[in-house]
């Protein structure tokens, strides 16, 4: 989550889901939460992968209709993301 959804209602339903919302407060807020700062900051690092993961226009176009095969394909790009960092 990003600081557009740190609204009440989007933390509470992130909750009721059994996720754990790393979302800062907004500055303005009279009662503001405690946040992992930490994860907060990895955030970017998802942001990152699925911009790469752009590169691959079959996973976005989604070409492929079956689930197996779409899997495959998502397990192959993140393989060969891997391996271009390495």
């Amino acid at each position: 989550m990003d600081r557009a959804y740190e609204g009440n209602e989007t933390r509470q339903l992130a909750l009721d889901l059994g996720f754990i919302p790393v979302v800062p407060p907004l500055r303005t807020r009279i009662e503001p939460w405690e946040y992992d700062r930490e994860m907060y900051k990895r955030r970017n690092e998802v942001e990152r992968l699925f911009r790469r993961l752009k590169g691959f226009r079959r996973i976005f176009s989604r070409f492929e209709k079956l689930v197996v095969m779409f899997l495959g394909l998502i397990s192959f790009a993140l393989i060969a993301d891997g391996l271009r960092l390495c």
